[in-house]
């Protein structure tokens, strides 16, 4: 290979620990890895970001990457990290959110180039006529207790008042055997996942061992928290999801601009392929004036480009300008409603007959009687003569203007600002 799949994601921060042989492996031939997915849900998180873009540099470093979907495992539950047993899916939710997952694997990974075009494999298809019993006989007895019991994910669960129950204390067992079917039907001999993984994954390299007489190997990356101490991905108003219908583009793309300095050095390296040279300047830059957030502006454009699309991306910079920068009104004008609205989450909304417009309404009468934003006619007439009310991003000149269908956004909003940093929705219905 033309470069090291291993050292990429050391200077990217992205490697907690690896079985010996794994370089060798990799030098030697075009291998094969795989990654599980949590399908609980039918959208991933910012979260699974790690474990995509850790699929998507062995592609691009001439490996094949393979994304499984654990419609199986999801019938389970994972202890790592829990404290508590999981609700259980029902197969049809799961075969839902299957279909959402796979959509969205598809925009990192490459499944049409040739020898190491990606796979999405789902283990249900080789647990689903895999009854208790063989089961016992063809894995359970390859592993003892004794070495299931030593894992932390189980020794923490054990430790618990709650305790942890026979399904999720085979959930290594079943983990390994993906690792097994994978090793045996698709020369599958890497397995990379979290730090808190590490187990479980080894756990199939143990059964390829024992079971094949094989040898595969494991790479976990660590786990991502922020530099305040906080879990990483998650806000105020819960997780960041990757599905827009979700977490808004214009949500997702503030979630990358507002991360700190620390965060953002760390970030860049994570979540994008840009190149270590023009990484490693726009450090240097973002050093010699933090204050323009260079790096956050850069981080972000890459990650909401990557995830959702290059308009998606413009669009949210453009929302975003036109609340904290200058904006226009042609700008404005140029916002989806969904945009829109996304931006102007929060912002004081009033609603207003739109019938009202036919004959035009009084800019006054709108701002004071119509809506609160002004509690006086007065207050309202005043400050538009000094200037310090803008109607769309432009600033009305008098208070002789009135408010006609000709005024408004999408046939229906009106977006006020008052002095420079409050703002005002109204929406004719």
């Amino acid at each position: 290979m033309e470069s090291s799949f291993i050292e990429e994601l050391k200077w990217r921060g992205l490697i907690h620990d690896f079985t010996p042989g794994i370089e060798e492996q990799l030098s030697k031939e075009m291998s094969f890895g795989y990654i599980g997915f949590d399908p609980t849900s039918d959208s991933l998180h910012i979260g699974n970001l790690v474990p995509i873009m850790m699929l998507k540099h062995l592609q691009l470093h001439g490996h094949k990457p393979f994304a499984l979907v654990g419609g199986a495992t999801g019938m389970i539950g994972d202890p790592s990290g829990k404290s508590a047993e999981r609700n259980l899916l029902s197969e049809e939710t799961l075969q839902f959110n299957l279909q959402g997952i796979k959509k969205q694997l598809e925009k990192f990974l490459d499944f049409d180039c040739g020898p190491s075009s990606a796979e999405i494999v789902n283990n249900y298809d080789w647990f689903k006529n895999f009854n208790f019993l063989d089961f016992l006989r063809d894995v359970g007895k390859h592993l003892t207790v004794n070495y299931m019991m030593a894992k932390d994910s189980v020794k923490k669960r054990l430790e618990n008042e709650s305790g942890i129950s026979f399904t999720e204390f085979s959930y290594q067992l079943v983990q390994g055997y993906d690792f097994y079917w994978l090793y045996s039907h698709k020369n599958c001999k890497i397995q990379m996942g979290a730090s808190d993984q590490w187990g479980n994954i080894v756990t199939g390299t143990e059964l390829i061992r024992r079971k094949a007489g094989g040898e595969a190997f494991a790479l976990t990356a660590p786990l991502l928290t922020k530099s305040d101490g906080s879990k990483f991905g998650k806000t105020e108003s819960g997780s960041v999801w990757l599905d827009p219908k979700r977490t808004s583009p214009y949500h997702f793309y503030q979630f990358w601009l507002n991360a700190s300095d620390e965060d953002a050095v760390k970030y860049i390296k994570i979540f994008t392929l840009l190149e270590k040279d023009e990484v490693l300047s726009l450090e240097n830059q973002h050093k010699e004036a933090p204050h323009l957030r260079l790096l956050q502006k850069r981080l972000a454009e890459e990650v909401c480009t990557l995830v959702h699309s290059k308009e998606d991306y413009l669009q949210a910079l453009e929302a975003t300008e036109l609340l904290f920068g200058k904006g226009t009104t042609e700008s404005l004008a140029k916002l989806s409603e969904e945009t829109l609205l996304a931006a102007l989450e929060g912002v004081p909304q009033f609603t207003v007959n739109k019938s009202d417009l036919e004959n035009g309404i009084d800019i006054v009468e709108l701002l004071a009687t119509h809506t609160a934003i002004f509690p006086s006619k007065g207050e309202a007439r005043k400050m538009i003569q000094a200037g310090g009310v803008s109607l769309n991003k432009g600033k009305i000149e008098g208070v002789d203007i009135k408010i006609n269908t000709e005024h408004i956004l999408r046939d229906q909003f009106l977006l006020i600002q008052k002095g420079k940093k409050n703002y005002f929705l109204i929406q004719f219905k």
